[in-house]
This record gives structure tokens, sequence and C-alpha cells, in this order.
């Protein structure tokens, strides 16, 4: 069964994503190779901080694309893992889908599913792509995707020093390929969440229908500001909740510490970060009304606080136990903290101060 038609949200999401800023080629081609420099340096920054392994070699596995590349690059990903699980959960059920939502159904998600795309194709600077090549012995898997379009348009728009700026969301993102790599288990861990998600979910058309029709309120109140739940909190299940829960607290974590690691590099190697940090965190919360509804409805805003809530755990939990106490999450699923745990990092310092695991070092 396929609950997308991808080829109808590719089409859809590369038709209405607006170009990018006007640049010479030359100039273009410069932006992808210091990207790319920005992204090799960042690595040495981010492994000697956290002590982590390396997820590269120098820029191996560095992406540059534009919009409808990041595009794509994300359809492929999804089409790759939603698909397989979705097949999988209904054979476990013995179910099918009638005529209607298995022919008309995948068009119209097609079409939501590529306005969607659209839009982010907008915001995204860039994205470790968690769902993209499998790891294997010395190599992490994934990649890092920088979209230069929309790094560039930032940049601008900030009025910051573009140089100062790539290294900066560079930081970030490495981090990111740098947790994968500490941690080889975590791509399959991710996978097995969206499988109990999807195996959580009630796929019954009728019933799927009457929760649509439910949120259509929920929805009006997210839009007008009386609400701040996103679109997939107002669809899902309660037994979708409980497995969210635990999605929450490894996203906080996870961007939580690329967060700490990119303030904790940055006043060494980004002369400018002050001023870019200011001023990209005004931009996160500028926007007209109706931008910070779509936001809110799309869950950015949740995003927003698990960079503030993670991070607050990382900080906790390093200034109690150090780095190398930190680290002990990247060795076993079992040490990664629960939503409630972000919240309160003493939880998890406590729940694994009795030799939980190893710290993963450099090697």
């Amino acid at each position: 069964m396929q609950l997308v038609d991808w080829d109808i949200a590719t089409s859809t999401a590369t038709r209405l994503a607006p170009p990018g800023p006007r640049m010479e080629l030359t100039d273009a081609v410069a932006t992808v190779e210091e990207l790319r420099r920005a992204a090799a340096e960042a690595e040495r920054h981010v492994t000697a901080y956290t002590g982590l392994p390396s997820g590269g070699d120098d820029g191996v596995g560095i992406v540059v694309v534009d919009r409808p590349g990041w595009i794509r690059s994300n359809v492929a990903g999804f089409r790759d893992l939603v698909d397989p699980l979705l097949d999988s959960v209904l054979s476990s059920r013995g179910k099918s889908v009638g005529p209607v939502m298995g022919t008309i159904g995948p068009r119209a998600t097609g079409i939501e599913v590529g306005a969607l795309l659209a839009y982010l194709s907008t915001r995204v600077l860039g994205q470790f792509e968690l769902f993209g090549p499998a790891p294997t012995d010395g190599v992490p898997g994934g990649r890092l995707t920088l979209v230069a379009p929309n790094i560039v348009a930032a940049e601008r728009g900030l009025a910051v020093d573009p140089a100062d700026f790539r290294l900066w969301v560079c930081l970030h993102e490495v981090t990111h390929r740098t947790q994968f790599a500490a941690a080889p288990w975590l791509h399959e861990h991710v996978r097995s969440l969206l499988g109990e998600y999807l195996a959580a979910s009630d796929l019954d058309p009728a019933a799927l229908l009457g929760r649509l029709r439910g949120a259509v309120g929920s929805i009006s109140d997210t839009l007008r500001g009386g609400s701040q739940l996103s679109l997939l909190e107002i669809v899902q299940t309660p037994e979708q909740k409980v497995v969210l829960d635990r999605v929450t607290g490894l996203m906080s974590l996870l961007e939580g510490h690329a967060d700490v690691v990119m303030d904790g590099v940055g006043p060494s190697v980004v002369p400018s970060v002050d001023t870019i940090r200011g001023r990209f965190e005004e931009r996160r919360k500028s926007g007209s009304p109706l931008d910070k509804a779509i936001k809110r409805l799309l869950g950015m805003d949740m995003k927003m606080r698990q960079y503030a809530e993670g991070a607050m755990f990382v900080r906790t939990v390093v200034a109690v136990v150090g780095m190398d106490g930190l680290n002990r999450v990247w060795s076993d699923p079992e040490l990664l903290p629960t939503a409630s745990e972000i919240r309160d990092p003493h939880l998890w310092i406590a729940r694994t101060a009795s030799g939980a695991g190893p710290a993963v070092t450099a090697s």
C-alpha cells in the first residue's frame, strides 16, 4: 500500500517552492565550495569539543543542494522508509484499504505533503539525512545536506558575516552526524520508533476520517493562537502519544546537544558568534501572525522547545558528571533520556549513576 503518492508530492513541492536568492554562477560555485570547507572544519572542532568519534573524513559525505534537491532527497528517504513500514503494519493486521482510499487518498496526501515540503524547503538550512545510506563498518551512514540558497538568504537577511555564519550553521549540523557516528544503533532505533508509531495508528479509513473531522476545530484554534497543538498531536491516537513521548525525549537530546556544541565551539572559531546568535534568535521569534500560526500547526514551535529543553539537559548533565558522563548516552538505547528526564536532568543522572555503561570516546 502507498499512503502517499510520492511522485505527486515531489512535483507539487518543486512547483510551489520559490527560487532562492539571485546569484552569479561564479558566486554560487564559490558558495558550494566554502560550505564544504566549513563543514570539514566544523567536523574537526566538534570532535575536539565532544570527545566523540568523527562523523566523516574531511568533508566526505557532505552534499550541498538547492531547494528542489532538498525536496527530492527527502521524498526519496521517506519513500524508502515509510512504505515498507506501512506494508508491514498492514500485513501484520491482515488489513487492506478500499479502492477509493487506495487511489484518491494517496494522490490527495501527495499534494498535501508536497505543499508542506515546499514550505519547509525555504526554511531548512541544513540537515543530517538520517534515512539515507545505512551505516557500515567505519561509515556512520546517512549524509549531511546543506541547503545553499537558504543559508545565503539567511545570512543576507540577518546582515551577518557569510563565512562566520556558514561555519556556525555547519557546527550544528555536523554535530548531528557525529551523534550517529558515536551511536550507530541510532539509525535502527529511530526506524523502530517510527514503526511503533505507525503500528499504534488507526489505519481504518473511517476512523481516520473521523479524527480529521474532529480536528478541524482544533486546527482553527491553533491558527488563531488559542492552542499550541501541532497537526501531528491533533490527529494521533492515545497509543501514539506514548511513542511520541519517547521520540520527544530523543529529539530534544539531539537538538539540545547540537545547540550546546555550537555555542561551546563558536566563541573560539566564529568571531561574530554573539551577533549571529542574537539576530538568529530574533529571526526565530519573528514573522507574521499567519506565519507563526503555520509554524505552530506544523510543530515547529515544539522543535524550538526541544532546542531549549534539550540544551538545558545537556548543560546540567555536563556540569554534574562532565562530558564523558554525558557521552554515556550514546552507548546504549536504554541510556536515552525520556521526555520527563529531559525536563529534569537529575532524574537521568540518578538513573544512570550506577555503572550503566562505558562512555563513548574518540578512537
